[in-house]
């Protein structure tokens, strides 16, 4: 499912226009990934909760000449299902 596919199912399931389910979603997307550029949890209690990591520093190898190199230390996004989300992809 892409985003316009999604948009199309909220608007039937919430009896919304296209365009006010798109203003929707982009607002419910912008206001998550606000959160998590501040360094805070988004938990939607029965879907799942994201979240920000660090990873540290690290040596790996560059596979197309075995040199050893370090990858930098950055922050990731972190997904974790809630208990419904997975009985119902189950």
């Amino acid at each position: 499912m892409n985003k316009t596919e999604l948009v199309n199912a909220i608007a039937e399931k919430a009896n919304l226009s296209k365009v006010q389910a798109k203003a929707a979603l982009d607002a419910s997307l912008e206001t998550v990934a606000e959160e998590l550029a501040k360094g805070e949890k988004v938990a939607l209690i029965g879907f799942g909760t994201y979240s920000v990591i660090e990873k540290a520093e690290r040596t790996g190898i560059n596979p197309a000449t075995k040199e050893k190199i370090t990858i930098p230390a950055k922050k990731v996004v972190k997904f974790k299902a809630g208990a419904e989300l997975e009985k119902a992809v189950k």
